[in-house]
């Protein structure tokens, strides 16, 4: 199964985090949305973004070395609209800039909320503005 995805991650505490070899970025207390897409398979995919025990390949798997999956709420399609629903979760906060879109011309793939209410409701809203059928899974 295809499809895009959303991570809602929890940063319990304000914390500066080595992304890469090169890359220290600071991040606040709160909930963090990342927009992600998985063309080959999606379950996979979450499933290696839950795990533990995995090489450190992308942006992502360093911030969650640090930090927790909450929940995640995907779409199953072979239409790519990570990079739609990147755009209209930037309307409603802001992007660490770089994160995780190296293979698109977005900002970021990476968003900041105060709290894991607004950033739920934030990628109900993209998937709604896109008139995407979504899933919700709740991990913790």
């Amino acid at each position: 199964m295809k499809g895009c995805y959303c991570l809602i991650i929890n940063v319990n505490c304000k914390k500066t985090i080595k992304i890469g070899k090169r890359l220290k970025i600071p991040f606040k207390k709160g909930y963090y949305v990342y927009v992600g897409s998985a063309m080959n398979s999606l379950d996979a995919r979450l499933k290696r973004h839950l795990s533990d025990e995995k090489k450190l390949h992308w942006h992502i798997d360093y911030l969650l070395k640090e930090a927790e999956v909450t929940d995640a709420i995907y779409n199953e399609s072979g239409r790519k609209i990570e990079c739609a629903l990147s755009q209209s979760i930037a309307m409603r906060s802001y992007g660490i800039k770089g994160f995780g879109c190296s293979d698109c011309k977005c900002e970021s793939h990476l968003y900041y909320f105060k709290n894991r209410k607004e950033a739920i409701e934030s990628v109900l809203d993209a998937y709604d503005s896109i008139a995407a059928k979504c899933s919700f899974y709740k991990i913790k």
